[in-house]
């Protein structure tokens, strides 16, 4: 119950510090908005000559880029930063030494964060929303809540992505290399650029084995109706998957990679 109300602590803390930076949201916020505001206007242009491309339609793609929005936003890359900040500066050393459990009390402050980021990602997403002039909604409230569910999957899936990468830093001085190709095989992967309904069929395939789709294009298929609530389900379940295989991974590095850190006087 201590340790509960101790990481309950670091939540708090989180976004009350996320609260006080202002100017690291703004900043992000505008980045959002810019990409996706980038995609809106070339996905038009390509609509122009088509009503249809790959089985979606215009107001399909619509949907599918507030959702790409939204999953990109909840956990921005001063997120990222923080989590390789902590192992570049030696914080690492110092929270070994703490009562908790390092990778919970990480899940908690990151978790922290992305509740504020996410408050204010869905603010700017429904003024997009109003500018573009509106989305449509799902026939079926179920897939509302499948996709409310999986959305919420797609969180802890990126974070564990995000998180496995940043313990790459441990043999490097420093995070943006990581984190630029962390992000572009993310953006590509996920379907944050392009639908993966899109791609090549041998790229496409490649893209089904991976983790990735879980964070954007599985989301916006359960919420567009693209697949039955069973088919749904089942994807769900393979983002769960990915998840626990993910953070098994994490597991296994982090006890290879704490090796090379060194503790002075202890």
């Amino acid at each position: 119950m201590i340790s509960s109300r101790k990481y309950y602590s670091l939540f708090k803390m989180s976004v009350q510090t996320s609260l006080a930076y202002r100017l690291n949201f703004l900043i992000n916020s505008i980045s959002g908005i810019v990409f996706i505001t980038v995609l809106y206007y070339l996905w038009k242009a390509i609509y122009v000559e088509n009503t249809e491309v790959g089985q979606m339609t215009w107001d399909d793609m619509k949907c599918y880029l507030v959702i790409v929005f939204i999953s990109n936003t909840l956990l921005s890359w001063y997120s990222e930063s923080a989590l390789s900040k902590r192992i570049l500066d030696g914080s690492v050393s110092m929270d070994l030494l703490k009562p908790l459990n390092f990778h919970i009390a990480r899940f908690f402050e990151t978790m922290g964060t992305s509740m504020v980021e996410g408050g204010v990602s869905v603010f700017l997403a429904i003024i997009w929303v109003i500018v573009i002039n509106g989305i449509k909604m799902p026939e079926d409230n179920w897939f509302i809540f499948l996709f409310s569910i999986s959305l919420c999957l797609s969180l802890i899936l990126k974070y564990c992505v995000v998180y496995l990468a940043s313990l790459f830093c441990f043999w490097t001085s420093s995070s943006q290399g990581i984190a630029w190709a962390r992000t572009a095989i993310t953006n590509l992967f996920s379907g944050a650029l392009i639908p993966l309904s899109l791609f090549p069929d041998w790229l496409a395939t490649i893209a089904k084995w991976l983790p990735f789709q879980g964070i954007v294009y599985i989301p916006a298929s359960i919420y567009l109706g693209h697949m039955s609530i069973i088919k749904a389900i089942q994807q769900m379940v393979l983002q769960l998957f990915w998840i626990l295989l993910l953070w098994g991974t994490v597991l296994f590095i982090w006890r290879w990679a704490i090796r090379k850190v060194i503790i002075h006087g202890g």
